[in-house]
């Protein structure tokens, strides 16, 4: 099985990434990440959906492709530029709220929100205000993390962050997670229903 073949990319992510080659945006989540986003949150039926990080809206790109018609998205970006791609590429959709804003700020002012899926693409609501994020998912939600596995760029200092991060996912009672050396390195949580 090669699991590659035969992905059905959506076909804005060509429009987008023509625009992304005149900025120096290089974090957009692969087709891999995207093909499993896709699939998680076409098991969330007229779900609320939460993306910290839309970046220029690759991966918020693969979640609509998933989501159904009744499903809402409110995705959190502090980049203006990239923003700026994002909405203008996927704007017309009136599933989803993109919402120009530090993530940690956005989180504070937001924790009375509840959401059935949580994809976390940035530092706030992964490494740090997580415990905020997770109270932030309802029971029987799913949370996402990726960009887990090391690369030559990382400084020393990140790989630490990352050992407590996936140590503190394991110790949490109330998740049920499973850890993908696959893609970029993924966690898939879901809010345990006791």
């Amino acid at each position: 099985m090669n699991d590659i073949v035969n992905i059905k990319i959506p076909s804005v992510i060509q429009l987008i990434e023509d625009n992304l080659k005149k900025v120096t945006f290089t974090m957009s989540s692969d087709i891999l990440t995207g093909s499993i986003l896709r699939t998680l949150v076409a098991s969330k039926r007229s779900g609320r959906l939460l993306e910290l990080g839309t970046g220029a809206g690759i991966s918020t790109a693969w979640l609509l492709d998933g989501m159904t018609t009744d499903s809402r998205l409110t995705t959190v970006e502090n980049d203006r530029q990239v923003h700026e791609i994002a909405k203008k590429h996927l704007g017309a959709d009136e599933r989803v709220e993109f919402v120009l804003a530090d993530g940690g700020d956005f989180i504070k002012n937001n924790m009375n929100k509840k959401f059935d899926f949580i994809f976390a693409d940035t530092w706030p609501g992964k490494f740090y205000l997580l415990n905020e994020v997770l109270d932030m998912l309802n029971l029987g939600g799913i949370y996402v993390i990726d960009d887990l596995l090391p690369v030559d760029s990382w400084p020393e200092e990140h790989l630490h962050k990352v050992i407590e991060l996936i140590r503190f996912m394991e110790n949490r009672d109330d998740l049920s997670i499973t850890k993908l050396s696959w893609s970029t390195g993924l966690v898939i949580a879901t809010k345990a229903i006791n």
